[in-house]
């Protein structure tokens, strides 16, 4: 294993970053903070109580997960974007390194960002409502888990994309749709039976509903569903970054 080449890419990668904080950082994290305005402060106050969490607390792991969903698939998608639209992949591609060394280095910083915008939106949700988490370390765990899992899929979405529509184009007509419509800011216990079962058919359900449990102990869906639905999406993730780079898809011209 090649440590220093994957320092360089993931060090390269965390200093793109920071040259762009106001984007990378500080632009979702004020996104975050206006969904907390409207639907934890303006429409919260005015709902009952959901599963008995107030409204405000109960829509905190949806929002952490809609922040850190769309932050893994953009940062992971766009870094491996650019070197291959700008030529320069052909100089990682030809130098001493194995792919699994590009990957944990490119996915590696992407899943890091998530994850600290994550943090960062839990700790900005506790000037707004009364936030306490059960099972911390399955929080942190399922945060990872879903880190790592979007930052694969973002760099599938990054080989796969030929120009920016495409690059754009899964993350808003598919992802985003699927996010609201996971139960990110409701229970599906919310809905008529038939569109609650319709809804299980949601892959992102899983998700926020796996970290809702971490946070209070319920959840529309059993934990360990959660956890095989993240497992079984990131094996997936990783069996088609395998086959790319040893067909070249999209790499080699």
């Amino acid at each position: 294993m090649n440590f220093f080449a994957i320092i360089a890419i993931y060090k390269f990668e965390m200093a793109r970053t920071f040259r762009t904080l106001l984007q990378s950082i500080v632009s979702p994290v004020i996104s975050t903070v206006l969904y907390f305005v409207v639907f934890g402060s303006a429409i919260g106050s005015r709902m009952e109580q959901i599963q008995s969490i107030e409204y405000g607390s109960f829509i905190v792991p949806g929002l952490i997960m809609l922040t850190v969903l769309m932050q893994s698939v953009s940062n992971a998608s766009f870094a491996i974007y650019f070197p291959k639209f700008l030529g320069t992949v052909y100089e990682v591609l030809s130098a001493p390194v194995s792919y699994i060394e590009i990957i944990i280095g490119f996915v590696g910083a992407a899943a890091t960002k998530s994850f600290i915008i994550g943090i960062i939106i839990l700790m900005t949700a506790t000037l707004f409502v009364d936030v306490q988490i059960k099972y911390p370390l399955i929080m942190l765990c399922l945060l990872a888990m879903t880190c790592i899992s979007f930052s694969l899929f973002g760099f599938i979405l990054g080989i796969w994309a030929k120009d920016f529509e495409q690059l754009n184009l899964v993350p808003m007509l598919i992802l985003t749709p699927l996010v609201f419509l996971g139960g990110s800011f409701y229970s599906i216990e919310m809905l008529p039976p038939l569109w609650q079962q319709i809804t299980l058919f949601n892959p992102v359900v899983y998700l926020i509903s796996g970290l809702r449990w971490s946070f209070f102990g319920t959840a529309d869906v059993g934990i360990h569903y959660s956890l095989f639905a993240i497992g079984l999406f990131m094996f997936v993730c990783i069996a088609i970054i395998s086959w790319i780079f040893r067909t070249g898809y999209r790499l080699r011209n």
